[in-house]
This record gives C-alpha cells, structure tokens and sequence, in this order.
C-alpha cells in the first residue's frame, strides 16, 4: 500500500476571534499537523508586549494570559515553521470587556422624612464604559436614566449615577431599583444587566437590644458558648464586644454580632458585654450577660507559714486554695499512724497555735463541690532541740586505774541530735573521735582524769552536760580486773526516747569499731 503523508497543517483555538473578560484567565493554543518538529512563535498585530507566558510542546504551543487586562486587547499572530521552507500563520482576536459585579446602591443620608434623599449607584471595574446604560427606578418608576456614550476610559472604571429627591411618607418602605446594562451587540458574553435593589427605610434604633447565650450563661468546662447580641435598628449597626476582667480593666474582643467560644475555660467567666452603634441616629445601646464556666476543683494549691518545719511552741498557719466552680468546699485531715484519714477541721485556712511534737504529720486538703473533687498533701515537721538527756556513768566517776566506765545517754529531739565528746586538756579542748556513737578508754591513767564535755545539739538548739572523771590508784588484782572503759553512747529519738544499755568490756574483749581513748590522750599529752 502506497504511505499516505499527512500535509502540514496548523490552527488556533478559539478561532479567529475570543471575547475574554478583563481579571479572568485565558489560554490560546497554536496546534499543527503533518509536521515532525515544528518550531513555533507568537507576536502581536503591532508587535506590542504579549502579555501573556509562551510554553511550547512537540506538536502545540500555548500563550496563557493569567489573568487578562487591558494590554491584551491585540490581534495574536502565531507561526509555525517545519524545516527550512514551510511555514504558516493565523491570527485571532482577543476582544476585552469587565462587568464583574451587580451596582451598589447608597442612599445618602439614610430616610428621615421630610428630608431630601440621595440615592448614589456605583457599577464597580467597568469596561468599555462607553456602553454603559444605567436606569434608577422606585418600584416601577423610573426616576433617572443616564449612559456613558461619550465616555473616553481606556481601563476598567467604577462609574457613578447620582440622583436626588424629595420622599414622601409613603415612599418608606419602597424599593430603589439600579438596572446596569453594558450591551456590546458584537460581543458574546453573560450577563450584560445586573441589577440592586434596597429599600427605603427610616432610621431607627437601636432598641431592645439583649444577648441570648447558647446553651445558657453558665456552660460547664470545655462545651462551646455562643454569645448572641439581638438588636433592632435601622441602618444595621454597628456591634463590639467587649469583657470585664478581674483587675477591671475592659478587653475587646470582636466586633460581630456573634461571639463563639469552641471550648469554654474557666477564665472565660466574667461579664460580657455588647454594644450597639448606630451611625446614622449617633445613638448607642449596651445589654451586659454574666458568664459562669462551671468546673470541679482545680489548681487546688497549700501554703504553709511560716514553713513546713517549725520550732516546738511557734504557730504554723496552712492556707488551701482551689478554683473551681461552684467555689469549692475545703476540709482538712491529718492521717494516722494507722494509715487512716481523720477529718479534724472545715474551712480553708488551718491554723496551729504553740505547735507539739504530737502535732508533726501528713495533713490533706481536700476540695469538693458537685463536679468533683481534688487533694493535696503536705508534711509537717516539729522541730524540737535536745531534750530530756540523761547521762549516766557506769560503775561511777570515781574509778581506779585500770577499771572501766560506760557512760550512756538517751534525749529527744527532732531532727536528731548530732553528739560531741570533749576533754578539757590544759584549758584546750581535744574532741574525742567515736565510732558509731561508742567512746571507749583503755586502761586508764591518773592523765584520764579531768572535765569531759558532751555537747548534744541539732539545728534548733543545743545542751552541753558536764561530767567530772576521777582516777586513783591502781586496783590490786590486776589479772582479774576489769579495766576502766568510757563507753559513750547517746541515743536519740523522735518518737519515743530510748535508754541506751550498758556496757561491759573485759581488758581482753576486742571490740570492733572501738577506739581506744588511752592512746589518743597519751599522743596529744
């Protein structure tokens, strides 16, 4: 079979001729036929700017205005070449025109009877303005005709159409009616009327102005509030919110008729208010609502003064705080050593004259209303100095040499006590070391008699006992004697005080942990 070839061809689309609307995108497309790799080109009639974006393809190429205005008023001239020697052209039309939006009507100032009244028509971004018909009408009545035949605008244009009269009583309530009409009988384009009507009405208000709450003035946490401002006025007004806060200042908020909360807080309680302006009358009205977020304990916080730990006899003041609403209830408890909660007072501050120690513990406070409720806790702490010590020395403070001595303690005190044994050596202190609390002398010597200072102390005070040691001479059996010992041991408590045991310790015993005082004397003498 023969190979039919296609013969070069090209066309563009639309053809010929494109009415396009100023604002509005358009697309021009050059498309061939029977050619392999055709090279293409755009220009103007006149060879102006296009105004428009080229994108070539293999077999197409596209100028896309976007959007359109007025330079693009031109005739297209798209060209074609394949090879060397073949090459096409065709044109097309691109006509313009802008009627975007219907009139806006303005009547100036608004009706007050008896009163000349100015009705003003604007036709917004007009093009070609010089076919422009504009009719106002009263009802059916035409009151005014004018056009724009002589008009000589090279852009899109708002034109204006003014006219004035007297109304009458009756005319309240009518309807002024602005007809635009742009008819271009060789241009095919939708619509080429729009029309705008509005009312002749008195000025009034506003009056009865109220706010209605959806769903009412106290929504629980997190539901959606919608606050609505309801008025009658003519023309309408203008509206603003606006809210009380708590250090009376007042915050805006927006200006609309309706303010919506997608998620109602706590903090959005307050008082709201709208306030209604009507420009027209210079006359203003308010309507107020109050706002109640209701909510369970929240925030529930104790302060303690002076401290969370006092000295015994001081006075300690707990104050509970919560948000929530309704205001929550505050009680207090105090747990047992049981483990158990017992109610001792109902009110939110607690206060504790002259403090004791049985009054050192774990106190609750406790928030509640209907929707729910909330705890917090905090520790007491009584701070007691050294108290109650007895000291005792064991067989006495009269011994010989080689005999022992267990001097034992026991105090209260919270926190507890920390113990310091000293010797008065020639108008010095030496600070006898221990080990977990026990001093011990081995075999002592006349040089182990003398003044010992126990000093019992803790961060609220302290107490320093005094005892007097004495050694005489040695014992006669001294295999079977036992050696004299310091033993010091001071036990402390919170609770209840512990009496320390005595000691025994044979010459012989090896005690671990001990510290023998003979040797820590006699290195210092």
């Amino acid at each position: 079979l023969p190979i039919v070839v296609k013969a070069f061809e090209m066309e563009i689309v639309p053809a010929n001729r494109i009415v396009a609307q100023i604002g509005e995108t358009l697309i021009l497309t050059c498309n061939t036929t029977g050619c392999a790799s055709p090279s293409f080109s755009w220009r103007t009639q006149m060879d102006n700017p296009l105004g428009g974006t080229v994108n070539n393809h293999r077999t197409y190429s596209t100028l896309t205005m976007n959007p359109v205005s007025i330079v693009n008023s031109h005739d297209y001239l798209c060209t074609v070449f394949c090879g060397e020697k073949e090459k096409k052209e065709k044109s097309i039309k691109v006509e313009l025109y802008s009627f975007p939006s219907d009139p806006i009507i303005e009547i100036s100032p608004s009706l007050v009877a008896g009163q000349p009244v100015t009705v003003i028509c604007k036709i917004p971004d007009v093009y070609p303005s010089d076919h422009l018909e504009v009719l106002l009408k009263k009802e059916e009545r035409v009151l005014h005709e004018e056009n724009f035949y002589e008009d000589d605008s090279t852009n899109t244009e708002t034109k204006t159409v003014t006219y004035s009269f007297n109304p009458t009583a009756e005319d309240i309530g009518k309807e002024i009616t602005c007809v635009a009409k742009l008819p271009i009988a060789n241009m095919d384009f939708e619509p080429k009327e729009r029309v705008t009507s509005q009312k002749l009405n008195a000025n009034f208000g506003p009056q009865n102005t109220i706010i209605t709450a959806s769903p009412g003035n106290s929504p629980m946490e997190g539901d959606p509030l919608k606050l609505t401002c309801v008025t009658e006025s003519s023309p309408p007004p203008q509206i603003v919110w606006r809210k009380q806060l708590a250090d009376d200042r007042i915050q805006h908020l927006i200006e609309n008729s309706i303010l919506s909360i997608p998620h109602a807080r706590f903090t959005d309680s307050g008082l709201y208010t709208c306030e209604v302006i009507n420009l027209v009358t210079n006359k203003t009205e308010k309507a107020t609502v109050d706002i109640v977020v209701q909510d369970g304990p929240k925030n529930t916080m104790i302060s303690v003064i002076p401290a969370t730990a006092v000295k015994e006899g001081e006075t300690v003041t707990m104050k509970c705080t919560s948000s929530g609403n309704p205001a929550p209830v505050i009680s207090w408890k105090k747990k047992k050593a049981t483990g158990e909660s017992e109610k001792i007072f109902k009110d939110a501050t607690l206060t504790i004259q002259s403090i004791k120690r049985q009054d050192l513990g774990l106190y609750e406070c406790e928030a509640y209303n209907q929707f729910g409720k909330e705890e917090k806790a905090v520790k007491l702490l009584v701070q007691v100095p050294p108290q109650n010590i007895t000291v005792l020395v064991y067989p006495s403070e009269n011994v010989k040499e080689g005999e022992n001595v267990t001097i034992t303690c026991s105090t209260y005190s919270n926190p507890p006590s920390q113990m310091v044994l000293k010797k008065v050596h020639q108008e010095k202190e030496i600070i006898l070391p221990s080990v977990n609390g026990t001093f011990i002398l081995y075999n002592v010597t006349k040089n182990d008699t003398g003044r010992y200072l126990l000093d019992v102390f803790n961060e609220v005070g302290s107490n320093i006992k005094v005892i007097e040691i004495a050694v005489v001479g040695r014992l006669e059996k001294t295999d079977q004697m036992i050696p004299l010992i310091i033993a010091f041991s001071c036990v402390t408590a919170i609770a209840v005080p512990v009496v320390a045991i005595l000691i025994y310790v044979s010459r012989k015993a090896k005690i671990n942990g001990s510290y023998s005082l003979v040797k820590a004397l006699r290195l210092k003498v």
